[in-house]
């Protein structure tokens, strides 16, 4: 007799890893070798992925791939079949021959939603053309409004085992990446520690089309709960002891103890790290956001209390005082649409960290050649900060500690420029310390933003390619003290947008950077999630061959990219 299956009452959770399937469909006329071939080719995209790709935190992605060719529908929904038991959230189809679209890849799809990651990756080859098959099935998808990725790439026309070129393994590589943060954060949850502060409605939780765009949940806590459990003592006192004394050993005289229970107010700030580290792991959170202004250490009709510049800041960092640790994207003040920004491109980097800053003063290139002057500093026109201008990106709270050094700077050799100067008690008269470095300059990146239209439901991603600049000692100082001295400090340059326009386009009063992000990554998600992409600065082409991923042929055929974005919203 029959009988309902029971599920195992296990209460253990454990996020699963992103899934990509790979696959290809063949004529079913073909010979033996060119199936052989076939079989190879799959296997040998399906290595690459697995060993290059990873989810955030590190740990390796799940990659599966069939022997079974898509001759016609009976094999379509064998691999669908497959697929569905394996819980594939991309597909990587990679055809070397010709095969009939609609019995093959369209049929399967027919068995997926909608909206899942679909690639097709195959060589320029011209015996069995592959190529001939991708364009016909990307053609046919395209007019029936299903999203594709199509990487004409190049590999061997001959041999069993053909080797695909770097370029078209980075391709698919950056799509994957994409595709991982796209299905990957499906699901998945932030967490918002108090209402939208400082009347800030850029940094708005806009709950409704977060939910819709990227299937993301906003959780929310009130402050009244993190201050019950500071008073209460509610986090482990022993882990306290031992991060403030990591943090003693490394920092030492570099911690300001000259206000009033500055010593106090430390310890409850790092308590505050492990306050909201334990609650965001109690939900499984993947990021959050603290709201300090106004109400947790400014409000003096309520007890200010102190700021928690370290805690937000570690937890954008790969380390803290248990040793290294994937970096937790954090946004100061709740500013949750700045919270998905670095979430997104930390999650398309690999586990990159971010940095959290205010969009604060644009040297444009005239007045910061006018400081240098007046100062006696000499510059050159090799020098960019004097022929491009920058801006001084800083801000209380948030910057991950990594930002103090290069990508690939040790740990010891990071944390010894950092330190932590009493905080600017106008502006936080609950006290503590805030943390401040100077980015050092080489840095290559994106710097964005996202944003939100009520007008027509959409995010967009205003961002430009960026890197950072080192400035003359004495002009630094200038820079750093002309706003606030005692917050960390990255002077960051756009590659393509003018200083007039960079000024003129921000669209909150914060933007964000992650290094070593590909153009093409953030491109790939952009289309993923239907978010508009916003780069309105005259110097930048169109195309860039060897950064930008070429259009989804859909785009072309429905009047350009934003149209065909607005339509599918």
């Amino acid at each position: 007799m029959e009988k309902a299956k029971k599920l195992p009452a296990s209460r253990a959770l454990k996020p699963s890893a992103v899934t990509f399937g790979v696959c290809a469909p063949c004529d079913p006329r073909i010979d033996q070798e060119a199936r052989d071939r076939t079989c190879n080719i799959i296997e040998i995209l399906a290595d690459f992925i697995i060993k290059q790709v990873k989810m955030p935190d590190g740990s390796p992605v799940n990659v599966v791939w069939t022997p079974v060719l898509i001759d016609g529908e009976k094999q379509a929904d064998i691999v669908a079949n497959q697929f569905r038991e394996a819980k594939v959230d991309a597909i990587v189809c990679a055809p070397d021959t010709w095969a009939f679209p609609q019995l093959t890849l369209m049929s399967l799809l027919a068995h997926m939603p909608a909206d899942m990651p679909v690639n097709i990756t195959c060589g320029n080859s011209a015996p069995k053309p592959g190529v001939v098959y991708a364009h016909a099935v990307n053609g046919a998808l395209a007019q029936s409004g299903r999203l594709t990725h199509l990487n004409i790439g190049s590999w061997p026309d001959t041999g069993m085992k053909p080797k695909p070129t770097p370029d078209t393994v980075k391709a698919l590589i950056d799509w994957c990446y994409a595709a991982l943060t796209f299905a990957g954060l499906k699901g998945r949850r932030v967490l918002v520690f108090g209402h939208d502060s400082m009347g800030m409605e850029t940094a708005l939780s806009h709950i409704i089309p977060t939910r819709r765009s990227f299937g993301l949940e906003i959780a929310r806590l009130d402050m009244k709960l993190l201050a019950d459990m500071l008073n209460k003592g509610a986090y482990s006192k022993k882990e306290q002891k031992g991060l403030r004394s990591w943090l003693t050993k490394h920092l030492g005289k570099r911690i300001d103890f000259s206000q009033k229970n500055a010593s106090k107010k430390l310890d409850q700030s790092l308590a505050m790290y492990l306050i909201m580290r334990d609650l965001m792991e109690e939900i499984n959170a993947v990021g959050g956001g603290f709201m300090n202004q106004l109400e947790w250490g400014s409000d003096l009709r309520g007890i200010p209390l102190p700021i928690c510049d370290m805690a937000e800041s570690l937890m954008n960092s790969t380390f803290d005082h248990n040793g290294p640790k994937p970096v937790i994207p954090f946004a100061t003040e709740a500013d949750t649409q700045g919270l998905l920004t670095m979430l997104v491109m930390t999650w398309l980097s690999g586990g990159n960290p971010p940095l959290f800053m205010d969009f604060r003063k644009v040297w444009e290139p005239w007045e910061i050649q006018k400081a240098a002057k007046t100062l006696k500093v000499r510059y050159t026109k090799k020098d960019i900060w004097a022929q491009h201008g920058f801006v001084d990106g800083d801000n209380s709270g948030s910057a991950s500690l990594n930002w103090a050094g290069k990508p690939d700077d040790a740990f010891k050799d990071v944390i010894k420029k950092i330190w932590m100067p009493g905080a600017e008690m106008d502006y936080f008269p609950g006290g503590g310390n805030s943390v401040s470095f100077i980015s050092p300059g080489g840095i290559q990146g994106i710097a964005g933003r996202l944003t939100y239209s009520d007008l027509n439901g959409m995010f967009s991603l205003i961002w430009d390619e960026a890197f950072t600049v080192d400035l003359p000692a004495k002009l630094a100082r200038f820079v750093a003290d002309s706003s606030n001295v005692t917050w960390p400090h990255t002077w960051v340059v756009p590659k393509y947008a003018s200083m007039i326009e960079y000024k003129q386009y921000a669209p909150a009063n914060h933007f964000h950077m992650t290094w070593n992000l590909e153009v093409a990554r953030l491109q790939f998600w952009m289309d993923l999630t239907n978010v508009l992409s916003v780069t309105p600065w005259q110097a930048r082409p169109d195309f860039i061959a060897g950064f930008d991923r070429p259009l989804p042929l859909m785009y072309l055929m429905n009047g350009g990219e934003n149209a065909t974005k607005h339509l599918r919203a």
